[in-house]
């Protein structure tokens, strides 16, 4: 690849002369990294022009550079970095510019040192990763997403490709989520009600922003997910965590003076528990005497291969008060980043102008590509096809426990795609985890989902949507050795 003249630049504060400083800069950027071996250097005639100097100033550094073999003439082709050039020096070593700003003084507010942990990057090269929420290429529809995402790179939607909507979202995509998505979860929203988001996460922190503040009093589910209490912790709210049943999120223990109530009943996160009807409109006419809100996250509704799924709190809210938060990029990948929110005229108002001013709208290929994959009823199939493996998994996953004596501590009633597990007593899941690694087996630990200060350590969540069936049995067998 040839490197860019934009990328050269000389210190203007030495005192050397043009050359020995040309034959610095360069050996400086092979010694960093930037310029790696194999890589065309910018001409002679090129560079000098560039930096303003002469071209045989600039061919006499080429040369030396050559002799000191950080560099290598190929023939009438030009300069290369030699692959014998020094290898680069670690980045401790580098000099760079010092830093005077005093940034413990200087950040104003700190939104590091959140619960949420950070998942292998390298996960698929794993045999048995029972890792959750990543996409499984052998279920996906490659072909029909291909060719939606070229369609959507046409001429006939230039617009929508290209166009700065400033807070305006895909109306092709807002009119099938309106039209077909909602519906099935009882749901009846007009455009005006609805809001494309980067994602459910993205779609939580807006609702948080323009819902709380410091003097108003959220509550979560204990165990949670841990990202949703992270966002609320930045948000500086009042804080109240409120453990879990096997039915979820238990009414009656939410406190009074709450303002806006956050849960997960179609599928409790992590615990995978499905709340009953009659909690849901107990929780309806919770919030309603408190006049407290609710954000509904349905995520993993489409996952209901035991059952139909439950009617979503927002097909039941009679007041208006339940904001209803979905997402395509469990359900079609990560990496898509589509969710949306849906609520209230006036709350949809303030959460557009929020988003507007942080990031305008999400991609408009990314949404017009998802509007045609969902409008052509790929994504149906998709839905289909990875409930059909998803029931297979979770059975071949259920025996294999049963088999090694794994303790299940929660399972989604109407499926789903992982188990909340529970270890023995004294057992440390993220020793279990690193040791688990080395054995060709990934889980994940459940300290992070809880809020106490010193958490529970034996729970673990052991997902079945990256894996293939006929690999469960070993992974299982392998994670009960480790246990003991």
């Amino acid at each position: 690849m040839a490197i860019s003249v934009e990328n050269f630049f000389l210190d203007s504060r030495s005192q050397a002369t043009l050359q020995s400083r040309i034959q610095q800069m360069i050996a400086q950027g092979i010694l960093s990294g930037r310029l790696r071996r194999g890589e065309k250097l910018p001409s002679s005639r090129k560079l000098a022009a560039h930096l303003g100097v002469s071209r045989i100033t600039v061919t006499l550094a080429y040369t030396e550079l050559v002799a000191s073999d950080y560099l290598t003439a190929r023939g009438r082709s030009g300069y290369y970095v030699s692959e014998n050039a020094p290898e680069p020096l670690p980045a401790a070593t580098l000099h760079t510019a010092q830093d005077r700003v005093d940034w413990t003084r200087a950040i104003g507010q700190k939104f590091t040192g959140g619960a949420t942990p950070d998942k292998p990057k390298d996960w698929a090269r794993y045999r048995y990763p029972f890792i959750y929420g990543q996409a499984d290429a052998s279920l996906f529809d490659h072909a029909n997403w291909r060719l939606c995402a070229l369609q959507a790179l046409g001429q006939k939607d230039f617009a929508a490709l290209t166009s700065d909507q400033y807070d305006q979202d895909d109306p092709q995509l807002v009119e099938f989520i309106a039209r077909h998505t909602l519906p099935r979860r009882g749901v009846v929203a007009e455009p005006s009600q609805i809001l494309v988001t980067m994602g459910a996460q993205n779609a939580l922190w807006l609702a948080a922003q323009v819902l709380l503040t410091q003097r108003r009093r959220a509550a979560i589910e204990d165990p949670c997910y841990h990202a949703l209490r992270d966002v609320l912790t930045q948000s500086r709210c009042h804080l109240t965590p409120v453990p879990v049943d096997a039915d979820g999120l238990p009414p009656d223990l939410i406190p009074d003076g709450t303002d806006v109530i956050f849960t997960t009943p179609s599928h409790q996160s992590p615990s995978s528990a499905t709340m009953p009807l009659a909690r849901r409109h107990a929780l309806l006419e919770r919030a309603r005497q408190m006049e407290a809100l609710i954000v509904e996250d349905d995520y993993e509704f489409e996952m209901a291969f035991l059952r139909k799924p439950s009617p979503a709190l927002k097909s039941l809210d009679e007041d208006g008060r339940v904001i209803y938060v979905g997402s395509f990029s469990k359900s079609l990948f990560p990496g898509l980043r589509l969710g949306y929110l849906v609520g209230s005229a006036p709350f949809i108002r303030e959460a557009r102008a929020l988003r507007a001013s942080v990031l305008r709208h999400p991609p408009g290929l990314m949404q017009r590509a998802a509007a045609y994959f969902l409008s052509l009823g790929h994504y149906d199939a998709l839905i289909r096809r990875t409930s059909q493996a998803f029931a297979e998994r979770r059975q071949v996953m259920e025996a294999a426990m049963a088999k090694h004596g794994l303790t299940i501590a929660g399972r989604g009633a109407h499926g789903g795609s992982s188990f909340w597990m529970q270890a023995p007593e004294g057992v440390d899941t993220e020793v279990l985890a690193a040791r688990l690694r080395d054995r060709d087996v990934l889980v994940e630990p459940g300290r992070p989902f809880f809020a106490a200060e010193d958490p529970p350590r034996n729970f673990y969540r052991l997902a079945y949507s990256s894996i293939p069936a006929e690999r469960i049995p070993e992974g299982v067998a392998r994670i009960a050795a480790a246990i003991g």
